[in-house]
């Protein structure tokens, strides 16, 4: 962003309040009013400052970090949603909108103070150069990465297509790092991240987790008609960490399951309904009637807040988890001069019952908005919002996101803080199994991984391959001992404390490392409560469900 840039921003954040504030003051005054500034001013004045800045400030000046906060500040004064984009950015937004995305295919994650692969792709340029479970990231296009973060990484991992990047990465068992040289090319980034057969007879779960983009009702259609194939008479949708995205996806999921002419969602502008359009499933349609049970937590955002509320509305799914996140403004996403963008919030979501999603964000910073960090009166405030009625006379809220027909708090095992017994756990089994299953743990060779077997559903059999025994934890306690840097290390009671949580962790990367990342999550979702529950009030799903197609016949 070059000074004329940021002149732009300046005029709007300096020029745009002195006339508000000038207007204000000539009425009060009833008199005319000099302006507080001509344009010229303004911009001799700006110039001169950036100058200044330049000459004198004791640091580094990055003229593009100067103008996007200026801009961004100021859109932050109208709501916590709308947004300001570089160019590099904004292009970088309507290419994960387009479930487009030109890198190596690679699984990547922060793992304590690095960054470790936890899958490659089958097929993927990263696959095809041997790229592995467990290797961490040392450098990239010979740039050292050993102090970067997750997303550091993924900038310059992704890229051109048919460009050639080096990753050298240090794997264990390994004296000298190893470099290959990679092609970029086109790795799908589905929205739809895991699909299997549960362990409960005609069960199916949908993890849609990776946000609404193009093909997402598409990826749907797919792992339901797999699951289908696969003798699905149920399914659980897992909707947890969904931080929305395409509208139009979101409303494509919601028609799947809906009966013709139900409203699916209300938007309305700044003149209420005048501006406003109601969303329908088309009188049509044919909708899927499976018993449905949605699992929500905090991360659920937006388009998926959309999804829940509408089929709740409707009671044709019960809500399961947690109090959803609550953003329920609309933004449009505009282009500007010179390739930069913004996403301007232009509308309001309210679900069929009328209710608003969007949680309370006055007088909070944007800090305690998104960490959920509210004052006691605005937590009244949610508190008092308004009942409504579903179809079937089920009480609904409205004003803080989508509140679940079941509560249920998290499994222990997907809620820990930083340096907690629980991160402990997280972080020292990784660091073990990524040792373990390089064959380099002493009377344990026989858990080596050669190369990740890739599948979508565990068997028991799968699991017995590696057995969590006594010889493992022992192996475990040892390693965790020798990280005192990293402070792994539980005492004797910790250690029987969350032993039932070392197995599941320990096992939960061992098939992550052997059968790919859905093996893994198969694992994880085995222990976790919220899944646990959502099972067991299928039954209840299928009254519900048998309800709406009774009343969906009737009106035919």
């Amino acid at each position: 962003m070059d000074k004329k840039s940021i002149y732009i921003a300046a005029v709007l954040l300096i020029g745009m309040p002195s006339f508000y504030f000038g207007i204000q003051q000539s009425r009060a005054a009833r008199s005319p009013v000099s302006p507080l500034s001509t344009a010229d001013e303004i911009r001799d004045g700006f110039d001169e400052a950036i100058d200044v800045v330049q000459e004198e400030y004791a640091g580094e000046v990055e003229l593009e970090k100067l103008g996007k906060a200026s801009i961004q500040e100021m859109l932050h004064q109208l709501d916590p949603h709308s947004n300001f984009f570089t160019k590099e950015e904004f292009d970088q937004l309507q290419t994960e909108q387009q479930s487009r995305i030109y890198g190596i295919g690679v699984t990547i994650a922060q793992r304590y103070d690095r960054v470790y692969i936890l899958s490659a792709t089958p097929g993927a340029p990263g696959h095809r150069a041997g790229l592995r479970y467990g290797d961490a990231l040392v450098a990239v296009n010979g740039q050292s990465v050993k102090e970067w973060k997750q997303e550091q990484v993924l900038h310059q991992v992704r890229g051109e297509k048919g460009e050639v990047v080096e990753i050298s990465v240090e794997r264990p068992g390994v004296t000298e790092p190893i470099t290959v040289r990679i092609k970029r090319d086109e790795v799908k980034l589905p929205t739809v991240r895991t699909v299997f057969m549960t362990q409960q007879a005609g069960t199916g779960y949908i993890g849609l987790t990776g946000g609404f983009a193009a093909k997402t009702e598409e990826e749907l259609s797919a792992a339901i008609i797999k699951l289908k194939q696969e003798g699905m008479k149920q399914l659980v949708l897992d909707l947890r960490g969904n931080p929305g995205g395409l509208l139009d996806q979101a409303i494509e999921v919601a028609k799947k399951f809906l009966p013709g002419g139900q409203k699916i969602l209300e938007v309305r502008g700044r003149k209420d309904n005048a501006d406003g359009k109601v969303f329908k499933a088309p009188e049509n349609n044919v909708p899927e009637n499976l018993p449905l049970v949605i699992l929500i937590n905090g991360g659920t955002a937006s388009a998926s807040e959309v999804v829940a509320g509408a089929l709740q509305d409707h009671d044709r799914a019960l809500i399961v988890g947690e109090n959803s996140f609550g953003k329920g403004l609309v933004q449009s996403v505009k282009r500007l001069t010179y390739g930069v963008g913004l996403t301007l919030t232009t509308q309001k979501y309210y679900t069929p019952t009328g209710r608003s999603i969007q949680r309370d964000y006055s007088n909070v910073s944007i800090y305690d908005y998104y960490y959920h960090r509210q004052n006691s009166e605005q937590e009244a405030k949610t508190e008092k919002t308004g009942a409504l009625l579903t179809d079937g006379g089920r009480t609904v809220y409205g004003g803080g996101g989508i509140t679940p027909d079941v509560v249920v708090k998290p499994s222990e095992s997907r809620n820990f803080a930083p340096g907690s017994a629980q991160s402990k756990v997280f972080y020292g089994a990784f660091l073990f199994v990524r040792q373990l299953v390089a064959g380099q743990i002493a009377n344990l060779r026989d858990y080596r991984v050669a190369e990740t077997q890739y599948k979508n559903r565990l068997t028991q059999d799968d699991i017995n391959r590696f057995p969590i025994d006594e010889k493992v934890l022992a192996a475990y306690r040892e390693f965790i001992a020798t990280k005192e840097e990293a402070n792994f290390n539980l005492s004797d009671e910790q250690f029987e404390a969350k032993k039932n949580q070392i197995i599941l962790q320990i096992r939960r990367e061992i098939m992550t490392a052997a059968f790919g990342p859905e093996a893994g999550d198969q694992v994880a979702l085995a222990e976790d409560a919220q899944f646990r529950k959502a099972l067991e009030l299928l039954p209840e799903a299928k009254m519900l469900a048998d309800n709406v197609r009774r009343a969906s016949n009737d009106k035919q």
